[in-house]
């Protein structure tokens, strides 16, 4: 029985009140709830003709790819959703960026501006980076409003907007992970979404794919030429241009490097070509595309270093930090004062080898460039030393590390370079304990803003480092496994939480003993991964072991007692122990209400999980009324849209329809869905389950019409979402085929047994 009240140690609710909750990122979201002033402007607000924030002019050098740009338009024209990828096999650069992707979709968004209402890029690579460039949408669009809000709202912001005014474009460039996008191609159905990749796996239930190869020869060499020496070339130019580009690999970023140099500098392209061929003399004749852009940047930062070498200090320690968005106050500890810094970076700029935001406030560098820096640093030191672009990076963690209660845009500045410099730990030596405990600062912070899905990165890093520095079973280390676990239980990653819950138990069981407390806290987290996992034959051995331990170490009426005497309950439930079940729920809801009070939220966890038990017993006149009474206070201490709140109602909707009563079923069931879609996001598992109870809902009524659609759409989902395998995925497959059957017997005038199908609570 899903949402029926189980409790685990770790991550607390999301509380909200309020007149619309948003979620503003997917798996793991965070509700914002918008006022009714900030409800009011996006009414109001229209955006302006011609509205956007292409990153860059369409004007610049473009060939090759004609056939490639009608074949996006007619993409997206056909369906609404797109993603350009990097192509697989013969001639592909493998695992690098730089094969002209992000320029197909800029010049798609110049030449097509006109049919959208707004034309939005973000920078995509990370969830946080695509919340950030919705908060910016929102600041263009409502400045007198935005200019008083945090990112997240004003994230939520631009989600509504994009909801009530259709017609627009969003790029969602360099996306590392197709599934951050799984939420907004859900919930902003009114435009078209084009996505930008260096992978071309895991689209497949995202959005259609256009793989994007490399220039041909002729477009290649036409670029070069045109980079380098302007439309007027001579034949023997062109031939030594097409031999380079030969060299180069055909890749456009390495062409668009090249060019800028060769013009810069005016040194011939046999010159530069020779140049090449001196630095990869032992190189066997099949180069790795990545050592050769590695030479061409070798050659392009001499000529920087010598021209101003604080330029290389900055770039190196921008290679550790995110590609995008450093801001001119984080790179300033490494020069002295603000004339040096601009200095520095404008070289940089000159020879493309960062880029800066429209306000000139931040620069970007492309991630080919950080990722050659970064392998060219590792390879000149010594292996029991960073490199210093790595120390450098560090230690602007360190200098811009804001106090705990520092607002929260302070954190939303640094949050991505602090997770790319936990994605790049370098193998030896270990991290300094100062970096560590930064990772865990922001770490934390993501906790306390509902956001403990995005801490992943910081959390794998934490505990590798505890490893390596205090053992594999101190208790920091323990503490760090333990917090990593709860991080991946938040974005729903049961494959990788449940090991590491039984890790951490197993150590600190010899460690601490078997009937510690904190041993007693792992049980009670592994017992309830397995739960959410479908897995009650593991499960309610677990928490049976566990509420006898605590009751003997802690007590009857300790707080942790009464949560393993209610997760025990609701799995007694799940199991078809109804009787059972209701004795533990009557226990602990006596026991809450006497040490915590009638309304406490624990409190009304064990009233609704009662109810739950009382109507898997099929008793309807006890649990309707729990159920109605749940819900009332519910809403009153925890808001209308708060999680707990929508299992509350879509508990009563369940018993509703269970007593025959659907119009009311249909109706609630609708309200959940939409909330649950509006909070949690298309794909979260609650949002299943009530997609699953209307279509259940609708079956019972009789309307098969709208009933099949929408138990197919779940049962994709699920299998997507859950596994083939999960109890709930093979529920849902039962209840499409017998509503299936039922379609064909009234097609038919056959018998067909009136079975509604199985909703979830």
């Amino acid at each position: 029985m899903t949402g029926s009240g189980a409790e685990a140690g770790g991550p607390g609710s999301i509380a909200a009140s309020g007149d619309i909750g948003v979620a503003v990122t997917g798996d793991g979201a965070r509700l914002v709830t918008l006022p009714a002033e900030a409800v009011e402007w996006v009414r109001r607000v229209d955006a302006p003709p011609g509205a956007g924030n292409l990153p860059g002019s369409a004007s610049g050098v473009f060939v090759g790819r004609g056939d490639e740009l009608a074949r996006l338009n007619a993409l997206l024209t056909s369906s609404g959703e797109a993603a350009v990828t990097q192509t697989a096999g013969v001639g592909a650069v493998h695992g690098l960026g730089g094969i002209g992707k992000s320029t197909l979709a800029l010049h798609y968004a110049h030449t097509h501006r006109h049919a959208y209402t707004v034309v939005w890029w973000l920078n995509a690579s990370t969830s946080e980076q695509i919340v950030a460039g919705l908060a910016d949408l929102a600041m263009r669009l409502c400045p007198q409003w935005a200019a008083g809000a945090d990112v997240p709202e004003r994230a939520a912001w631009a989600i509504l907007w994009l909801q009530w005014h259709p017609g627009w474009l969003l790029v969602f460039d360099n996306v590392e992970d197709p599934r951050d996008l799984r939420h907004y191609l859900g919930a902003l159905p009114g435009g078209h979404h084009l996505a930008t990749s260096r992978t071309g796996t895991g689209w497949h239930t995202i959005a259609p794919t256009m793989p994007l190869g490399l220039l041909g020869g002729e477009a290649a060499t036409d670029l070069l030429c045109t980079l380098a020496l302007g439309p007027v070339h001579t034949p023997r130019q062109r031939d030594e241009a097409a031999s380079l580009a030969a060299a180069l690999g055909h890749l456009p970023l390495a062409l668009e490097q090249a060019g800028a140099y060769l013009f810069e500098t005016g040194t011939p392209f046999a010159a530069y070509r020779s140049m090449l061929g001196e630095v990869m003399d032992t190189a066997t004749a099949g180069v790795d595309p990545e050592r050769t852009i590695a030479r061409i940047w070798h050659h392009t930062l001499a000529v920087v270093e010598r021209r101003n070498p604080k330029a290389i200090t900055l770039l190196e320690a921008m290679a550790w930090l995110a590609p995008d968005a450093i801001p001119r106050s984080l790179l300033a500890p490494l020069c002295p004062n603000v004339r040096e810094l601009g200095e520095a970076l404008g070289t940089l700029h000159a020879y493309n080898m960062i880029t800066f935001s429209a306000d000139r406030r931040s620069a970007g560098v492309h991630r080919l460039v950080q990722t050659v820096l970064r392998h060219q640093q590792l390879a000149a030191t010594a292996p029991d030393a960073l490199p210093s672009g790595r120390r450098n990076a560090e230690h602007l963690l360190h200098e811009a590390l804001p106090e705990e209660t520092a607002p929260n845009e302070e954190f939303e500045h640094l949050l991505p370079h602090a997770v790319a410099l936990a994605e790049t730990t370098p193998p030896s030596p270990p991290t300094p304990a100062k970096t560590v405990n930064a990772w865990l600062a922001v770490a934390r912070y993501l906790g306390r803003q509902e956001r403990n899905a995005h801490a992943v990165p910081l959390r794998v890093a934490i505990l590798a480092q505890r490893e390596r520095v205090l053992g594999d079973t101190a208790p920091d280390t323990l503490v760090s496994r333990n917090n990593l676990a709860n991080a991946y239980r938040s974005a729903g990653d049961h494959t990788r939480a449940i090991p590491l819950f039984e890790s951490v138990l197993a150590q600190r069981e010899r460690v601490l003993g078997e009937t510690n407390p904190h041993t007693l806290v792992s049980r009670n987290n592994l017992a309830n991964a397995y739960d959410s996992a479908g897995d009650l034959d593991r499960a309610i051995p677990l928490y049976e072991a566990t509420l006898a331990q605590r009751e003997r170490v802690l007590g009857d009426t300790h707080l942790d007692t009464l949560v393993s005497r209610n997760n025990l309950a609701c799995a007694y439930d799940s199991a078809g122990e109804h009787a059972r079940a209701i004795e533990l729920h009557e226990a602990t809801l006596a026991q809450r209400v006497r040490a915590l009070g009638d309304t406490h939220p624990s409190t009304l966890i064990s009233r609704n999980g009662l109810a739950c038990a009382y109507d898997s017993s099929g008793d309807l006149d006890r649990a309707i009324p729990l159920y109605e009474a749940t819900l009332a206070q519910r809403v009153q201490v925890l808001g209308d849209t708060h999680p707990s709140t929508l299992i509350s109602r879509n508990n009563l909707a369940y018993a509703y329809r269970s007593a025959g009563e659907h119009a009311r079923a249909i109706a609630l069931h609708k309200v959940t869905l939409a909330q649950r879609e509006r909070v949690l996001g298309d794909t979260h598992p609650d949002t299943l389950i009530s997609r699953n109870n209307l279509a259940c809902s609708y079956r019972a009524a009789g309307d098969l019409d709208r009933a099949i659609p929408l138990f197919e759409i779940v049962v994709a989902q699920s299998e997507r979402i859950l596994g083939a395998d999960h109890p709930g995925t093979r529920g849902r497959r039962g209840n499409l085929a017998s509503a299936l059957r039922a379609a064909e017997a009234a097609r038919t005038g056959g018998d067909e047994s009136r079975n509604p199908g199985s909703g979830t609570r």
